[in-house]
């Protein structure tokens, strides 16, 4: 039955192909509602690619099994065909009473009932708490692999979020024969995992595995051109030696693979035992390379090394364009991380039982109890104004205190804008506004006027200190210069009043 095999793969595409119109055309309200639909348009697709397949086969007819079909029925009598395949089917049912029958229509339309929209589905399992449906990272299992790296920084998860993608030695990178250790090869295989399966489950709809090829394919073109930073070749390297500059003001020891920012804790520090030993392997370990390579021994070493060097590179590589790929999220990450960390354990379990009910209000089906949706209406009971939470319900009244939000602070310079607490009024002189007020008052050094709001307060200062300015400058030659019998020089002044002492 190859013919009606094909007519139900034609019926299964048409369907899948309407099911993803039908999902495209509405516009999800929220990230939760947006990710069940793009999971679910993916699945679609993997099931056409699939489907696709095999009819693609049956056309092929390599066993000439549906030239065979269509043959018997239109060689022989059409109705002995037709009640050959008809008993067939019946033979089929009578052994298998129970088998259910897949109806494509219902399968592939999209959930509006509120039996059907308030299953569980796959966007609700691959998830985890603190992930938040896909805004932020959950890093805290490779935070902890980081600590327990021996040498590593003690940096805490809001440090490590900025820096885990720096392996830098002076951030939070360790020195690069510290990486080639199995316990840093298994955190940064975690790390790129996470990172990879975080995009994986975010974007199901962009091809994943292209990007992660073209990554690999700029990073054996950086590699072969010996450009992957902090893995250059030693043999050919141009990194700085002992005591060169490197970047961020600081001194490079090569011996103890180091950088200094004080240039006498660098000259001290060269006397010391530590640095001399250091000294005393560098020097050894080259002239046993430079040996064993004359003798062609440690060739294999070195290649071997270099492979571990390879591998350790191409997951920090990874690593690097993953999270730059997905910037959005890191800084949402740490918004969200900072937030937490002011609230107490109450409004932590409140926010999470707010989470669950705004996922189950968006399950609900838009057309069910209008009489609910009359009642509630979207209002949001807020009589004292407070300002409000990213959730869209008003914050609580005591962090309204706390920040002292109720006081207002107006500026003249910025247009007589007013800013609602202390907080956001100290932060507004380093922001755009407030600089481009003072430099349209021709004020050039902004620095200086912190805490100054008024016009005329900003224009007295300005002229205050460029008279300041003018009078302390002083033009070459105009200091007269004296020199009494003993050939001391001090200025005209001062000669005289010694001179009229009687002390020259």
């Amino acid at each position: 039955m190859l013919l009606e095999e094909q007519r139900f793969l034609h019926e299964d595409l048409e369907r899948l192909e309407q099911g993803i119109a039908d999902r495209i055309s509405e516009e999800p309200k929220d990230i939760r509602d947006r990710l069940i639909r793009d999971h679910q348009i993916a699945q679609f697709l993997d099931r056409i690619s699939s489907q696709s397949t095999k009819l693609l086969e049956i056309y092929r007819d390599d066993d000439r099994a549906r030239s065979r079909e269509i043959q018997q029925i239109g060689t022989g009598d059409p109705m002995d065909e037709f009640y050959k395949q008809l008993g067939d089917i019946k033979s089929f049912h009578a052994r298998y009473p129970n088998e259910p029958v897949e109806n494509l229509e219902r399968a592939y339309r999209p959930k509006k009932s509120a039996d059907e929209a308030g299953q569980p589905t796959i966007v609700d399992t691959i998830f985890t708490g603190e992930e938040g449906f896909g805004r932020f990272f959950d890093l805290q299992t490779c935070h902890e692999q980081y600590l327990n790296l021996p040498n590593a920084k003690r940096l805490t998860y809001l440090q490590y979020l900025d820096l885990f993608d720096n392996f830098a030695p002076g951030a939070a990178g360790l020195k690069r024969s510290e990486k080639l250790t199995d316990q840093y090869f298994a955190y940064v295989g975690h790390l790129a995992l996470d990172l990879e399966t975080f995009m994986r489950k975010t974007r199901p709809l962009d091809n994943t595995d292209k990007v992660l090829s073209e990554f690999d394919k700029k990073f054996e073109e950086d590699w072969e051109l010996d450009n992957v930073p902090e893995w250059k070749n030693e043999e050919t390297k141009t990194a700085p030696g002992t005591g060169q500059p490197v970047a961020g003001d600081g001194i490079w020891c090569d011996a103890c693979e180091k950088a200094f920012t004080n240039e006498n804790v660098y000259k001290n520090h060269l006397n010391g035992k530590k640095h001399l030993r250091a000294e005393k392997e560098q020097s050894n370990r080259k002239q046993g390379d430079s040996v064993g390579v004359t003798n062609g021994t440690s060739k294999a070493n070195i290649s071997t090394t270099r492979l571990k060097e390879r591998a350790v590179a191409e997951r920090e590589y990874r690593i690097k364009r993953l999270a730059g790929a997905m910037s959005t999220e890191r800084s949402d990450t740490r918004v969200n991380v900072e937030r937490k960390q002011g609230m107490t354990e109450r409004e932590r379990q409140q926010e999470l039982e707010n989470l669950f009910s705004a996922s189950v209000s968006a399950a609900r089906p838009a057309g069910a109890e209008e009489g609910d949706e009359d009642d509630d209406d979207d209002k949001i009971y807020n009589p004292l104004k407070l300002p409000l939470a990213w959730d869209g319900k008003p914050i609580p009244f005591w962090l309204y205190k706390l920040h002292g939000l109720g006081v207002e602070f107006a500026c003249e310079i910025c247009g007589n804008f007013v800013y609602m607490g202390r907080r956001a009024f100290d932060k507004h002189f380093n922001e755009a506004r407030h600089i481009h007020g003072l430099k349209c008052l021709g004020v050039t050094n902004t620095s200086l006027f912190r805490d100054i709001t008024q016009i005329d307060e900003a224009l007295r200062l300005w002229e205050k200190i460029q008279k300041d300015r003018r009078k302390d400058k002083v033009e070459d030659g105009s200091v007269v210069q004296m020199e009494d019998a003993e050939g001391n020089v001090m200025p005209e002044k001062v000669y005289y009043d010694l001179q009229k002492q009687g002390l020259l």
